[in-house]
């Protein structure tokens, strides 16, 4: 029951950390106002319909999901990615009955995907995602959080859909167009923010307090100076409405594509930002349990008028650093939503958008993981590469490519990396240890039995680094018999089974042979089942090797002119 209803593991807690989360979940609340809104704008669809996804899936997410402190709802990626599908069949200004409809049913689709995917333990593809990659998509994702807050910021009308660098340019050509009372609340707002998390006792309440101080300020100004401070406005007050999706084979066929695409990058959001926050809280999570409450999300809030979800970057972060420690914040947060829609409404729509620009400006900067980009920056070019061109895709590309690109590079590394395993020249020392002859140039070698040790799997990526070694070895040392440490061999395929063959086969013929020692089981379960293993004799493996060094030294039929073992005076 664990498994199938995960919140049976955290309700527990919940009932400890109920306060904390009841902060957090009030702090949602306000934050999630304006954002539903905006999203459902950039969606293309009616601001009511941000405020239904709002309210319903993160509760459903929440129940099925394994993360403490993700909240799912309508995001930017996900409302520009549902615009860019359907606009291409149809545009909102032309029927947006029927681009509403679509839109719903998209995101039907797309949860079945994301369930399927779930349902098919298919959570292991996340873990091509590195680190790096997450590091770099929180930092650009940040950067993009705290620039697209800028037009609230300032004060100035930036088009909507400018990308990052479009903003930067538009806002520096029109800087004198600046609303310097829109800014003052907003800097007010954050500099409230930052001193009052300076704070002990009420750290944890430093959104909720900067948001009133910003609030009541923006007011005052209001009323003194009679000027325009933009506010989230209007808000309509009725719950999520039960409505069946639109069923219509031709529109489903049409929009399959498009659902896979969101589906897809839903998910890959989801998983980037749960494990983003597990690098602060360390919590073990569960990819396949995110996929499929992802799944179950959309699926399910779709018959209530929802457009697609996902995990929320700017929710789901101000959820954390808010303190929250169980999924009741986000559960809170959407029933705090509906009790503001359903009875305060006219209230909460006087809440000024330059103060939610400056809570949203320093959740993007604590998105940026400093200490873990300088440890990258220190320890790997490689890792350093693969977080660069996250973090500069996420800002100049889709979000979508961004992660793709990152998520190549890492395996691009990782595939050069293991394509080229260690192999090592092993002599004897005076006090009968194995070590590289590189390290130790008073190690003796046996001059008819060579000892080497292969750190790494041989499989048809590292096939041909492997035979280049062999073959040199093969061709400029005339040792006949060659033994493999095979200890750090992690697994052999089907190319490298092959290889293996018929290189032993060809020292066999014209040499004396290649053995080995300690090769793992697991190793051997390809060379088995192919039958690999009974064409080259399994009286080459060994258990260890001293007992591989004896049973080769009675087949050697010359005295070992460099004794290295004592089996070389045994001759």
């Amino acid at each position: 029951m664990h498994k199938i209803f995960p919140f049976l593991n955290w309700l527990p807690l919940a009932k400890k950390t109920w306060k904390d989360d009841l902060i957090a979940g009030i702090t949602g609340t306000i934050i999630v106002i304006p954002q539903a809104v905006a999203f459902a704008m950039i969606a293309g669809m009616p601001p009511v319909y941000g405020f239904y996804t709002a309210m319903l899936t993160p509760v459903i997410a929440a129940i099925f999901g394994s993360s403490y402190h993700l909240v799912s709802g309508p995001t930017t990626t996900s409302s520009i990615v549902l615009y860019g599908i359907i606009s291409k069949f149809i545009h909102p200004e032309t029927d947006i009955e029927a681009f509403v409809s679509l839109a719903i049913l998209l995101s039907f689709m797309a949860g079945v995907i994301k369930l399927f995917m779930g349902i098919a333990r298919m959570g292991k593809l996340v873990n091509f995602v590195s680190n790096s990659v997450i590091i770099g998509f929180s930092a650009g994702a940040g950067v993009l959080i705290a620039f697209k807050q800028l037009k609230h910021i300032f004060g100035i009308k930036v088009p909507q859909g400018s990308s990052f660098y479009q903003i930067i340019g538009y806002i520096g050509n029109h800087i004198s167009e600046t609303n310097w009372y829109a800014f003052s609340v907003a800097m007010l707002t954050l500099f409230t923010a930052l001193a009052i998390k300076k704070v002990k006792k009420i750290s944890r309440l430093y959104m909720l307090f900067a948001m009133i101080f910003g609030s009541l300020f923006a007011l005052w100004l209001s009323s003194k100076y009679m000027v325009n401070i933009q506010t989230v406005g209007k808000i309509p007050s009725n719950l999520p409405p039960f409505k069946m999706p639109a069923f219509d084979y031709n529109n489903m066929k049409m929009l399959t594509s498009g659902a896979i695409i969101l589906a897809t990058l839903g998910l890959v959001e989801a998983a980037a930002i749960s494990r983003s926050i597990a690098l602060h809280t360390h919590q073990k999570l569960n990819t396949n349990q995110e996929f499929i409450s992802q799944g179950i999300s959309n699926t399910i809030s779709s018959f209530f008028s929802c457009y697609t979800s996902s995990a929320s970057f700017t929710r789901s972060s101000i959820n954390f650093q808010a303190g929250a420690k169980t999924p009741m914040s986000a559960l809170i947060s959407a029933f705090g939503l509906m009790i503001v829609v359903l009875l305060f409404a006219e209230y909460a729509a006087f809440l000024p958008k330059p103060a939610m620009g400056g809570i949203i400006l320093l959740v993007g900067y604590n998105l940026i993981d400093f200490t873990h980009i300088k440890q990258i920056i220190k320890s790997s070019k490689r890792e350093l590469i693969v977080f660069g061109a996250t973090f500069l895709g996420t800002l100049f590309l889709d979000l979508q490519i961004a992660l793709v690109l990152g998520v190549f590079l890492s395996l691009f590394f990782y595939l050069e990396r293991t394509s080229k395993p260690n192999i090592a020249e092993l002599g004897l020392t005076e006090d009968n240890r194995f070590v590289n002859i590189i390290r130790n140039k008073d190690t003796k070698e046996c001059s008819n039995l060579k000892v080497i040790r292969i750190d790494g799997s041989i499989y048809f990526g590292a096939i041909e680094e492997i035979s280049d070694y062999f073959t040199k070895l093969y061709e400029e040392n005339k040792t006949k018999h060659l033994l493999v440490i095979a200890d750090g061999i992690n697994f052999i395929d089907l190319a490298g089974s092959e290889w293996l063959m018929h290189e032993v086969l060809k020292w066999q013929e014209n040499r004396g042979g290649i053995y080995f020692s300690g090769m793992k089981l697991v190793s051997q379960d390809v060379l088995k089942k192919g039958g690999f293993l009974k064409k080259m004799g399994y009286d080459i493996f060994f258990t260890d090797k001293k007992t591989a060094i004896a049973a080769i030294h009675k087949k050697i039929d010359t005295p070992c002119k460099i004794k290295a073992f004592e089996e070389c005076s045994l001759e």
